[in-house]
């Protein structure tokens, strides 16, 4: 396990209970153009693809607005694709809002390196730097 920051080519593995079963998602820090945005893309994990683009946009001297665009399809052809619009899509827009105000309350707390554990979701993050 390695700690510290991302970077372009890093690999990401998560580890986390999502609707009842435990997963594992290696992704790779596709691009990376710090401090405006990063994308990291899926290498192996539970859907057929996903692209999770992470864009920093800064408002004031104070305000950051951090902007999540999270493209996926499921597996499983016409069955994944029923999946998606019934529940996929809602529950990750519902993961992703309760990660960012999360999030939001770390950086916010003034803490300059946040580390993000999530007990609630159980979450396990692993980074490989190239």
């Amino acid at each position: 396990m390695t700690t510290g920051l991302i970077g372009d080519g890093d690999t990401v593995t998560f580890e986390a209970t999502h609707l009842g079963v435990r997963q594992r998602l290696t992704s790779e820090i596709a691009e990376y153009e710090r401090p405006y945005r990063f994308v990291d893309q899926m290498l192996n994990g539970a859907f057929k693809s996903m692209r999770h683009e992470h864009s920093f946009t800064q408002l004031d001297n104070h305000t950051t607005r951090m902007t999540d665009t999270l493209k996926f399809e499921a597996p499983l052809g016409v069955l994944g694709w029923i999946a998606e619009r019934i529940v996929l899509k809602r529950y990750m827009t519902a993961f992703l809002e309760s990660r960012n105000r999360k999030l939001k309350i770390i950086v916010e707390s003034g803490y300059v390196r946040p580390v993000y554990n999530d007990n609630s979701q159980n979450v396990n993050i692993q980074t490989n730097k190239k």
